[in-house]
C-alpha cells in the first residue's frame, strides 16, 4: 500500500473514535471473512474499520504457523477500509523487539494494532505496567518513523483471566490503563467485564476511548449509547465462533442490531482451544 494512503487510513481509524458513533470491530480471520465484514454494511457508515480476532488467526487458522502481520497483511490488501490487527503481546519481551514488530505491521499495509499486557496462559506472565507502557510508547516512535503512526489499543486481562483478588481488579485496571494511555496508547481494552456500571465507571476514570468485548449475555450494540459515557467506545464483535451464520452476526452489527440470539449457541473459547489442544 502507498504510504500515504496508509497513513490517512491510520488517522481516519483515529478520528472515528472521536466520532458520534460507538465505533464496532468486527473480527475477520481470513481474506473471505473479511470481504464479508466490508460487505455486510460495514462500509457504509462513516468510514468503518475492522479488527483481525487474535484468537481466529493465531490460534484457530489453518495458517497458524505464520505470524500475524503476515496473515492480516494479506487481509489489508483485499479490502478497501483501514484494519487493524491484534498482535497478542506483539511477540517481543523488550521495547526493541516491539519496534520491530510495529515495523513489521506498517510494512504489512496495517493501520493499528492491539496489544495485550499478559505474554503466557497465567497471571505470572503479565508484564511490568513500566515495561509494558515502554514497549507502547516502542510501538508509537518506530511507527512514525516508518510514515504511519498506528493506531494503538492497549488492553489489559487483569479481568478477563481474571488476575488478582477481586476487589483490586477495578483499581489495578485503571492504574494499568492511565499508564498506557499516557505511554501513547490511542484506546483501551479491558475484556472480560459485561455490567454496565463497572464499564461506565471505568470509561469515567480512564478518560479515554474504551474497547469492550462483546459476549453472550451481554448488552445489544444499539444499548450502549444509554451508558453516556464521555467518549464513544469500540466493541469488537466475537464472532469467529459463528462459523455458519457469519454473514447475519456481520449483519447484524452493523447496523446496530441485537446480536445476542447470534451469539446464543456459540462455541466457548475454552471449548474451542480445548480441541485444539490450547488448554
Amino acid at each position: 500500500m502507498e504510504m500515504g494512503k496508509q497513513a490517512e487510513k491510520a488517522e481516519g481509524l483515529r478520528k472515528l473514535h472521536k466520532g458520534p458513533r460507538i465505533l464496532i470491530l468486527a473480527n475477520a480471520w481470513d481474506v473471505i471473512s473479511a470481504r464479508m465484514v466490508e460487505d455486510a454494511g460495514f462500509r457504509r457508515w462513516l468510514r468503518p474499520a475492522r479488527g483481525s480476532g487474535g484468537a481466529g488467526i493465531s490460534g484457530w487458522s489453518a495458517n497458524s504457523n505464520e505470524r500475524d502481520a503476515g496473515i492480516v497483511g494479506r487481509m489489508a490488501r483485499a479490502v478497501g477500509v483501514p484494519l487493524t490487527a491484534d498482535m497478542e503481546a506483539g511477540y517481543a519481551t523488550t521495547p526493541a523487539e516491539m519496534a520491530e514488530t510495529a515495523r513489521e505491521v506498517v510494512a504489512a499495509g496495517i493501520v493499528g494494532l492491539n496489544l495485550e499486557d499478559v505474554t503466557g496462559d497465567d497471571q505470572s506472565s503479565q508484564v511490568e505496567t513500566g515495561l509494558q507502557a515502554e514497549k507502547i510508547a516502542a510501538v508509537r516512535e518506530a511507527s512514525a518513523s516508518q510514515g504511519v503512526s498506528l493506531v494503538i489499543n492497549a488492553r489489559t486481562d487483569v479481568y478477563l483471566m481474571p488476575i488478582g483478588p477481586a476487589e483490586t481488579r477495578f483499581e489495578r485496571t485503571v492504574e494499568r490503563l492511565r499508564a498506557y494511555r499516557k505511554a501513547g496508547a490511542d484506546c483501551v481494552f479491558a475484556p472480560g467485564i459485561r455490567d454496565a456500571e463497572t464499564i461506565a465507571k471505568l470509561v469515567r476514570a480512564v478518560d479515554a476511548p474504551l474497547n469492550i468485548l462483546l459476549q453472550p449475555g451481554g448488552r445489544a450494540c444499539r444499548n450502549w449509547k444509554s451508558l453516556e459515557w464521555r467518549e464513544p467506545a469500540l466493541a469488537r464483535g466475537r464472532c469467529a465462533q459463528r462459523w455458519g451464520r457469519r454473514e447475519d452476526f456481520f449483519k447484524a452489527l452493523s447496523e446496530y442490531q441485537d446480536h445476542s440470539a447470534l451469539l446464543a449457541d456459540a462455541v466457548p473459547y475454552d471449548e474451542v482451544n480445548r480441541l485444539l489442544g490450547r488448554t
